[in-house]
């Protein structure tokens, strides 16, 4: 730690671009070595969603109808948009325990006091839980083509296209980071984080066109599954996989996914991380 604290120390005071960038990277470099230090943390973070891989394809597999087939290879071609997409927003209650303890050990006071960037601590943080998250991403896209996921299932697409997708799921992560950096910064405990940055995710994991079809929801139900931005990415990525499943709406984030989940994102970034340096600017410790 204090050969971070020492590299931050060097670097020359000010706002800048450059500053912020360089100073994001030190911090950011910590994290990722504190990943490597704790190998459980990436192990826990990859065993949760290929347990929901194998539970959902293999238990209920022959029960949901996607359309007008119960057909269980459909179904798992269906259900992985959506278990992607959950994956990396689960990552927010990571983001927000590593910050809340940060917080109660008084390593993000040490970092107040050094000539840093103001959002430096916090963005560094995030595209370390960025990149454990495109780790765990890619584990799991090997577990789904173990278990029968293919792309162009449905529809023709190329690699350019499936590439396209992961990035989509990868900016929503990012995004919901910021969201875990603000319950983190925001509670007195990493335990009261944990809590606090899972809990509110299971309505938006669940109403939505994840794990169902949301055309077969009640009409008050389904209209607030397809304004949801986790909807919006999970129908973008069968869209670019040629997954089975992408819904015939005339809600406007069902009809452009691609471009409504890019806006999303980058909404729920901007909002967030704002919300979030605030935060910590004013934060005691």
């Amino acid at each position: 730690m204090s050969a971070v604290t020492d590299a931050v120390r060097t670097a020359v005071p000010g706002g800048s671009l450059g500053q912020s960038v360089r100073d994001s990277l030190v911090v950011a470099k910590r994290n990722l070595i504190r990943m490597t230090r704790i190998p459980e943390m990436i192990l826990f973070g990859i065993i949760q969603p290929v347990m929901f891989v194998v539970m959902f394809t293999y238990v209920f597999g022959g029960s949901m109808q996607i359309g007008s087939t119960t057909d269980p290879d459909v179904y798992k071609n269906f259900l992985m948009a959506g278990i992607f997409a959950q994956t990396v927003t689960f990552a927010t209650a990571g983001s927000a325990a590593g910050i809340a303890d940060d917080m109660q050990k008084g390593l993000v006071d040490r970092f107040r006091s050094l000539p840093m960037a103001r959002g430096a601590v916090l963005t560094g943080r995030t595209v370390a839980d960025l990149v454990q998250t495109a780790i765990t991403l890619l584990v799991l896209a090997i577990v789904a083509l173990l278990v029968g996921w293919r792309t162009g299932s449905a529809e023709p697409t190329n690699a350019a296209r499936v590439i396209a997708a992961f990035g989509l799921l990868l900016l929503l992560g990012y995004a919901f980071t910021w969201i875990g950096a603000l319950i983190g910064l925001s509670v007195r405990t990493p335990e009261a984080a944990t809590s606090g940055g899972i809990i509110w995710l299971f309505p938006v994991t669940f109403i939505s066109n994840a794990f169902v079809d949301s055309s077969q929801m009640t009409p008050w139900l389904r209209h607030i599954a397809e304004w949801n931005p986790f909807s919006a990415t999970v129908q973008a990525c069968r869209v670019l996989f040629g997954n089975p499943g992408v819904v015939e709406s005339g809600a406007w984030p069902m009809q452009h996914p691609v471009w409504a989940s890019v806006i999303w994102s980058v909404l729920i970034i901007v909002l967030f991380r704002t919300l979030a340096v605030r935060k910590y600017r004013k934060a005691d410790g």
